[in-house]
């Protein structure tokens, strides 16, 4: 168990991969005997290990969790190889921090997530107003060109519009039986009515 820079309590277990220097055993054997590896690297390990977490944040242990391996393993690498060892491998198997700590991380990523969706309502409102202003301006617009066309053309726009509205009412009543044309302003039915009306007096 060791403390990191923001003073919270880890508990790290490190998996190290090592051989001895040929050459170099002898010495080893007779310094330390046949249970060298137990009494050198607890002791190297643990010290190397507590003054690298000190530097780092508890959050940049879980961030950085590469960056704090290498770097335990450059100055493990320096030390072991003043006792004949030589390390092979070293990798951060398990990280491990107090109760507190992992409601806090929970607590602080609900409020990322809860922070990040308001900011897409915000961002999705502002552009639907955007777009508001946008149409409106372009329906404004359309207004003021329309209402210039109709004065410089003297209503001629106007009659040409009405033009096109019958001649689709037009082409939608063509395919309609019993459906008959009668010229603009005429009075067919009324002259009808009269000739009738003439041949009844004869």
């Amino acid at each position: 168990m060791t403390g990191t820079k923001d003073l919270q309590m880890v508990n790290i277990s490190l998996r190290v991969l090592f051989r001895p220097q040929t050459d170099r055993l002898p010495q080893i054997y007779r310094e330390f005997g046949m249970d060298y590896d137990e009494r050198i690297l607890p002791s190297i390990s643990n010290e190397i290990l507590k003054a690298v977490v000190a530097e780092y944040k508890a959050e940049e242990l879980i961030q950085k969790r590469d960056v704090v391996s290498a770097r335990i393993y450059q100055l493990m690498q320096s030390k072991v190889s003043q006792f004949g060892l030589v390390l092979e491998d070293l990798s951060l198997v398990d990280i491990q921090f107090g109760k507190e700590f992992m409601v806090a991380v929970e607590q602080k990523q609900v409020a990322q997530q809860e922070a990040e969706r308001f900011r897409y309502v915000v961002l999705e409102n502002e552009q639907k107003r955007r777009a508001a202003v946008v149409r409106a301006e372009g329906e404004a617009e359309s207004a003021r060109l329309i209402s210039e066309a109709i004065q410089r053309s003297g209503g001629g726009l106007l009659e040409l519009r009405r033009i096109e509205a019958a001649v689709d009412i037009a082409s939608k009543l063509i395919p309609m039986r019993n459906v008959t044309f009668l010229p603009g302003g005429s009075n067919m039915l009324l002259h009808m009515k009269s000739h009738q009306a003439s041949e009844q007096a004869h």
